[in-house]
């Protein structure tokens, strides 16, 4: 808020020298975050454009990307602010990013521009999102940041489980599909597992079982030397059968997403990833579920929330169970970490048949060993 363009709450990071007579030239040494296209796609045109504004009204120095994943102009004064932020919004249809306690720019994966694992277009989602929260991304208002990221798979190619407040990771409901001719053939040595990505010395010959089967997390997988089974009910998409034979192994065709709630990295009380608030959702423009599921945690979060008390603070200081309640959430057997070891979930009276109050004679007659 010390310094800015008129209008916004954030974008600009302001950093100034405590000796400008020894140090004149870096009496201002501004930071601005310019937001990133979807899928950090740019054309050269687009960057030398960038880069000459920079060197004309900046230091020269850039950060490719940010953490959230911005642009990051490192370096200039505050009589430049205003001509930097008319340049790019007039003409480079570019606006700034987000700092301070608001909305931080969204992120994404490549998605299904590139990558075939991609189980709903990130790209899309990232970019609606982006222009349709413009006054959350700018005008802060929140207790503290809070960041969007989009991973189109469970690889999580822009780390949403660790790194942001509101996990977008994409996932299936049927079966993984299987292609059992192409499994001999990697068996036999026709494809190179893991895409080749292995092939810069000599490992031997595929074994499916030691690389694959026994990797397995859950045990779900079985191989008798002519045939790949998976009892799907136990997978937990860790996805490591698919990345080392893709040509084999595809995600399944009923796709979605989760949505995960709570990551940071250590401020208060150390790093916590995100935990599952929805198993599956499905993920169609206009992404209205999506939107009513963020508007009620900041809703929530906005009216609890303590000053500078990342969303996962206040769902580990008020429990998991309220913000079940706040999202209309049924609670499910996903959302236990382990159990019988994270009772969060209590019922209510209200809740429960006949309320708390029980007789004892008639439970033991309905119930007699």
């Amino acid at each position: 808020g010390i310094v800015g363009v008129f209008g916004y709450g954030g974008g600009v990071i302001g950093r100034y020298c405590d000796q400008p007579e020894q140090f004149p030239g870096v009496a201002h040494f501004h930071t601005v975050r310019v937001a990133q296209p979807s899928g950090k796609y740019y054309t050269s045109d687009y960057l030398r454009s960038i880069m000459d504004i920079w060197d004309l009204r900046g230091s020269g120095l850039t950060n490719m990307h940010g953490s959230t994943g911005d642009i990051v102009l490192l370096g200039t004064t505050t009589p430049q602010l205003e001509e930097i932020f008319h340049d790019l919004t007039h003409n480079l249809n570019t606006d700034l990013g987000g700092s301070g306690s608001n909305l931080r720019t969204p992120a994404d994966c490549l998605g299904k521009s590139r990558c075939e694992f991609a189980c709903y277009d990130t790209q899309d989602v990232c970019h609606t999102l982006t222009n349709d929260y413009q006054d959350e991304l700018h005008r802060p208002a929140f207790p503290y940041k809070f960041k969007f990221k989009f991973d189109g798979c469970p690889n999580g190619c822009v780390a949403s489980i660790a790194r942001s407040d509101f996990s977008v990771i994409g996932t299936w409901k049927d079966d993984i599909r299987i292609d059992q001719e192409r499994v001999k053939a990697y068996v036999a040595g026709e494809f190179k597992a893991s895409g080749g990505s292995h092939a810069g010395r000599d490992w031997g010959k595929f074994d499916i079982v030691a690389e694959v089967v026994d990797r397995c997390p859950t045990g779900c997988m079985s191989y008798d030397g002519a045939k790949l089974t998976i009892d799907n009910s136990n997978c937990t998409r860790c996805m490591h059968c698919i990345n080392t034979m893709p040509a084999a192994l595809k995600i399944g065709k009923e796709t979605g997403a989760s949505i995960l709630c709570g990551a940071k990295a250590p401020i208060l009380d150390g790093a916590q990833m995100s935990s599952l608030l929805v198993p599956f959702i499905i993920v169609e423009n206009p992404y209205d579920e999506i939107k009513e599921v963020i508007e009620n945690i900041w809703d929530w979060w906005m009216e609890e929330g303590k000053n500078r008390e990342r969303v996962g603070e206040t769902i580990k200081r008020l429990s998991f169970q309220r913000l079940l309640e706040v999202t209309n959430t049924k609670a499910m057997p996903q959302h236990v970490v382990a159990p019988r070891a994270n009772p969060y979930i209590f019922f209510k009276e209200d809740e429960v048949p006949g309320g708390f109050a029980h007789d004892e004679k008639a439970y033991r007659q309905r119930h007699m060993r």
